[in-house]
């Protein structure tokens, strides 16, 4: 399946971008007649024919729409501070997007080492990996907010805090509960610091261990996003 992401797509014929068409014409090397299809990162697919390969303007005709392809029935949120090598969190953002992850918010915290983001840079990798992996949704990528501020508009219910404090004793799948949204903490390098953690018991949000292992970031963040996503498939109604 060739897959191109056109977020703007509103009509029954469309023309990819100079780059996309490049890369339809060239690269892969379709030609008139040949089929496409395209994604609009909210679960619009559409099966499109090549009417006009060129390799600047390539043009499209619309043929058929499916709604919601690839909706995910669960809802994970990663909600963790960026490294300072951006390398890593970059493939965090690769490999979450291809399991399966909803949102992911970055955040600032007393422990961070990177307090600015390119994130157009995350988007474009984010966009990569939902067309490689054949996903139909572009998870929602929000801006470095700082800690304090993120839990207080977070729901206490849902959300829980990955540390390494000896109280964190229960893992995910003690509170996991299917058919509802899950949002997970991961702090920097050098954890959330004990005013971080006091405030986020004080708001409601539980401890959770991710393992005996002492995680990097990066790995702590894409741990939990798996776990959410297995416990998804083993309490899912046959």
């Amino acid at each position: 399946m060739h897959l191109f992401y056109t977020p703007d797509i509103t009509a029954d014929f469309y023309t990819l971008p100079e780059e996309e068409s490049k890369h339809c014409t060239r690269v892969l090397r379709l030609h008139h007649g040949d089929t496409v299809y395209l994604v609009d990162g909210v679960g619009g697919l559409y099966t499109a024919i090549i009417q006009d390969a060129n390799n600047k303007k390539c043009k499209l005709q619309i043929i058929d729409k499916q709604i919601e392809y690839g909706k995910l029935p669960y809802f994970t949120h990663i909600a963790v501070a960026p490294t300072k090598n951006m390398d890593r969190m970059e493939w965090f953002v690769e490999k979450a997007v291809e399991i399966g992850v909803s949102e992911i918010t970055f955040l600032l915290c007393e422990h961070s080492e990177r307090r600015q983001l390119r994130l157009d840079r995350l988007e474009k990798i984010a966009v990569s990996a939902m067309k490689q992996s054949q996903k139909g949704y572009l998870p929602l990528l929000n801006d470095l907010v700082p800690f304090n501020k993120f839990i207080q508009k977070s729901r206490p219910e849902a959300t829980f805090i990955a540390h390494l404090e000896d109280d964190a004793t229960k893992s995910i799948k003690d509170h996991y509960k299917f058919g509802e949204q899950h949002c997970v903490l991961i702090g920097p390098e050098g954890d959330f610091s004990a005013q971080e953690i006091a405030a986020a018991y004080a708001a409601g949000i539980r401890p959770i261990t991710l393992g005996k292992s002492r995680l990097r970031t990066e790995t702590a963040a894409l741990v939990a996003c798996h776990t959410l996503n297995v416990l998804h498939d083993i309490y899912a109604p046959l």
